[in-house]
């Protein structure tokens, strides 16, 4: 059983049934599954990335430079980071929103002992703003930040049920991994579900991702409680 965790959730998931911003079904929706994960006693931060509304590498050039564009991406997932927040505290969630970026008057600014005072308090904490610096994604901050708040695992939420040899919803023989090594991960191109940078990162720290379909209900409690749910990296 998980005593603390990461999740990760992209800006994607966050749209729910609009091709932009936020669906407030979605973020409630994710409150009551985090209020089921925390009944396991488990602690719980979360990492959101910014994709529903700007992707720096993808924005980048044409007049913007790459750095300014992962900027314009990380103040997208500190938006995401404020929308949950609020919707968490409305339906009961005891939530704080902390920032990697400086942004005073609408987050606190993140550190090791602040998120771990709201922690020992039983608050979701949320951490916005990547790692307050370019050319590193969401993913990757994901798993920095699980190290340094001495998390067990990182939980990669998706919309499939886990890791696959190949695209599930183009191959119909495509096959599922209950269990998959660091190596295979990072060098296997087709597997995508995490960024190379972040999976190098938690091979080389020993860090255990879970991969898992956020979208059926009671996953995340399953996961903390010891479940084999999804595809665990290790």
């Amino acid at each position: 059983m998980y005593k603390r965790v990461l999740i990760k959730f992209s800006g994607e998931q966050l749209t729910g049934e609009h091709e932009f911003g936020v669906d407030p079904n979605i973020a409630k929706y994710i409150a009551t599954e985090l209020k089921q994960a925390q009944q396991t006693g488990c602690e719980i931060v979360l990492v959101v990335g910014g994709g529903n509304m700007v992707r720096g590498a993808e924005i980048a050039g044409k007049g913007i430079r790459r750095v300014t564009a992962d900027q314009m991406g990380m103040l997208s997932g500190l938006i995401n980071a404020m929308a949950l927040t609020d919707i968490f505290e409305h339906e009961g969630l005891p939530t704080r929103c902390t920032s990697n970026i400086y942004a005073e008057q609408v987050a606190e600014s993140y550190s090791y002992r602040l998120a771990e005072k709201h922690l020992e308090r039983g608050r979701v904490l949320i951490i916005a703003g990547g790692l307050g610096r370019p050319y590193f994604t969401h993913d990757t901050a994901a798993v920095s930040l699980a190290l340094e708040l001495d998390c067990q695992a990182v939980l990669k939420a998706t919309k499939v049920d886990g890791v696959y040899n190949k695209d599930p919803q183009e191959h119909a023989d495509a096959k599922k991994f209950d269990s998959l090594s660091y190596q295979h991960a990072v060098e296997n191109g087709a597997i995508k579900v995490m960024d190379k940078a972040a999976l190098g990162l938690a091979m080389e720290q020993q860090m255990p991702v879970v991969v898992f379909d956020s979208t059926e209900p009671g996953n995340i409690a399953k996961i903390l409680a010891g479940e084999q749910i999804g595809t665990k990296v290790s």
